[in-house]
């Protein structure tokens, strides 16, 4: 069970302090004995699909991704399939709720096998500017199977944008390859969760963690 000692609002938007806390109330913050993907051992996880797949998480997410994505000019966003999915699709729906609507992709991880055989489903142009979006970034691996399926189009990636940082490396190597990548929350590997701050504060006060 999540408790408040590891969860800590900070600044950061409205909506983006509510999804931390649907996160803490549906159960998708959990501390315990967990194998993570890539198999390391971890003592906190982030299940985004407890998140994504309530009512009240999947508008909030839409609307704190909306949000950022309104600062910048984007065709269509997206990410790899099954995490980006519902993300996406609420997105989406909020952005028409807004009156400024963009539209949505997935990517799979491999290409269907039958019907259009595509690899890509949604709304994706060749020489579109795209927002590449995913649940959590931990290794960055699926971020960057995106990446590199929309870049192979004509694609230019214009931002990152992740529910959850775990801080584990993923996000600093995409940094390092010239991506912006924001997440709505920091989840430090101590299981320290809190909203992301503004990004001139957020850098400092990761560098004095990391430190």
């Amino acid at each position: 069970m999540v408790t408040s000692s590891f969860l800590e609002l900070r600044m950061g938007s409205e909506a983006a302090n509510k999804v931390l806390e649907i996160a803490k109330r549906e159960g998708a913050l959990i501390y315990g004995d967990f194998t993570l993907s890539s198999g390391k051992k971890s003592g906190h996880y982030f299940d985004g699909k407890k998140l994504t797949l309530s009512p009240e998480g999947a508008y909030w997410v839409g609307k704190a991704l909306f949000e950022e994505l309104a600062k910048i000019e984007v065709d269509a966003v997206g990410g790899l399939s099954i995490g980006a999915d519902f993300m996406a699709a609420a997105v989406t729906l909020v952005s028409h709720l807004e009156g400024k609507p963009i539209p949505s992709f997935i990517v799979r991880d491999k290409p269907k096998e039958h019907g259009t055989k595509r690899k890509v489903e949604g709304h994706l142009k060749g020489g579109s500017r795209v927002a590449i979006i995913d649940d959590v970034i931990t290794t960055g691996n699926s971020v960057r199977k995106a990446i590199e399926t929309v870049e192979e189009v004509g694609c230019k990636v214009i931002e990152v944008l992740v529910i959850v940082d775990r801080h584990e490396g993923g996000s600093e190597e995409l940094k390092q390859k010239g991506y912006d990548v924001t997440a709505l929350i920091d989840l430090w590997p101590s299981g320290k969760a809190s909203v992301s701050e503004a990004p001139d504060i957020k850098g400092e006060t990761q560098e004095r963690v990391l430190r």
